[in-house]
């Protein structure tokens, strides 16, 4: 009886494991993947988003440096009123080396005002986008996912807040949380707040109704998941890509919110910080008498302050936004041919075939296989020379033909 002997394949040796190094490098690309990308995304940004887009962010920019760094920036306090030789600025004084905005007619120095501005304002703004994202993402999300009577509810209140004029729904506002502990910046900070809660919620409700019937979510019901989990985990994350376009968007209106705010009296006390609106106010008199530069200068910041804003956030959402981004095109680059066609040269003979010569006329053609014979209407193929008559054989020898030729 035959034996067969069977030769195992050895196994394959085991790939050596990943280093520490490796895997902390893996970990890390996947968490700050969406940073890549949006990264990405922006440096192939091409046209007019493109300026749009670093022109306010160098103007964002400058706004911030000045608010974090006023302390160094600013020459003075921004209620002080006298030199440190403890000589009192004139008042009303115009720009001149030690004053160079000029004074008000508090005595104050107007490029401290405005500095000291800009940091009053980036608090403002920090904190009232912070806790309009915050409310105004989650009960969207809430109320999206959910639905019901809970959904009719938060809409109705929602429609209602963004029915009312932003301006007078923040005057309201800020009557109401009067007397808060946090100083008027808190309390500014709450009433822009208010303003702002709808839009987040409208955006992130919309984007939620859609997402929450995807097959991903259906698959994640389906293996048992809670409605916290598939909200947290898979919906959550696919509702907020719009998001940072209105976050900056709506730096600019509470910037604008605030100084009408100031302006008007209803914000903060000029004891407390500086602010740019409340500074336009008490120049409005001095406009009339000529002294154009305590109103000019703090109407400037603020609006170079929203253009800032509002230039980076139209220019982000072309970035992101598939639908309007423009990228760039790369040129087509044909590469030159190496490897030239082979030509073959055909001279006919006296029996009517083809065969190769070398002074002969030229015909390009490419190498290929013969073609398949043509079919007679009776079906038979008809070869490419006669077939020989049985009855009379032709004993003349032929000469070979060149196949493929």
């Amino acid at each position: 009886m035959a034996t067969t002997e069977i030769n195992p394949t050895p196994n394959p040796a085991p790939e050596p494991a990943a280093t520490a190094a490796e895997a902390a490098a893996k970990t890390k690309g996947h968490r700050f993947g969406g940073l890549h990308k949006i990264r990405a995304q922006i440096r192939e940004t091409e046209g007019v988003a493109k300026y749009m887009l670093w022109t306010g962010l160098v103007l964002s920019g400058i706004f911030v440096i000045a608010a974090v760094f006023a302390p160094w920036i600013a020459p003075y306090d921004f209620d002080t009123y006298k030199s440190g030789s403890g000589e009192r600025f004139p008042k009303q004084g115009a720009p001149s080396g030690t004053n160079w905005f000029g004074t008000t007619v508090q005595s104050l120095d107007v490029l401290s005002r405005v500095v000291w501005g800009a940091r009053t304002a980036l608090e403002v703004i920090l904190l009232s986008v912070v806790f309009s994202l915050i409310v105004g993402v989650l009960l969207g999300l809430v109320s999206g996912f959910v639905g019901g009577w809970l959904d009719r509810v938060l809409v109705l209140i929602m429609d209602t807040l963004f029915a009312f004029p932003y301006l007078l729904l923040a005057i309201v506002a800020a009557f109401m949380f009067q007397g808060l502990p946090g100083g008027g910046v808190l309390t500014t900070a709450l009433a822009i707040t208010v303003v702002y809660i709808p839009q987040y919620f409208r955006v992130v409700r919309a984007s939620t109704l859609s997402a929450r019937e995807a097959v991903y979510v259906e698959a994640a019901r389906a293996m048992g998941a809670k409605p916290t989990t598939i909200m947290r985990r898979y919906v959550f994350s696919n509702v907020v890509q719009s998001v940072p376009v209105i976050t900056t968007v709506n730096a600019a209106d509470a910037l604008g919110t605030l100084a009408g705010l100031g302006f008007l009296g209803f914000g903060i006390q000029p004891t407390e910080a500086a602010e740019w609106g409340y500074d336009v106010s008490r120049s409005l008199d001095d406009i009339n008498a000529g002294m154009w530069w305590t109103a000019t200068f703090p109407c400037v910041a603020i609006v170079l302050a929203i253009l800032g804003f509002t230039l980076l956030g139209e220019g982000l959402n072309e970035a992101l936004n598939p639908s309007m981004r423009r990228r760039k095109i790369a040129k087509a680059v044909i590469p030159p041919i190496t490897n030239p066609r082979k030509t073959v040269t055909l001279t006919a003979t006296a029996t009517g075939t083809a065969t190769t010569a070398g002074a002969a006329t030229k015909a390009t053609v490419p190498a290929q296989a013969d073609p398949p014979p043509a079919e007679t209407a009776s079906g038979d193929t008809a070869s490419e020379t006669a077939a020989p008559d049985t009855t009379a054989p032709d004993t003349t020898p032929t000469e070979p033909q060149e196949e493929g030729k």
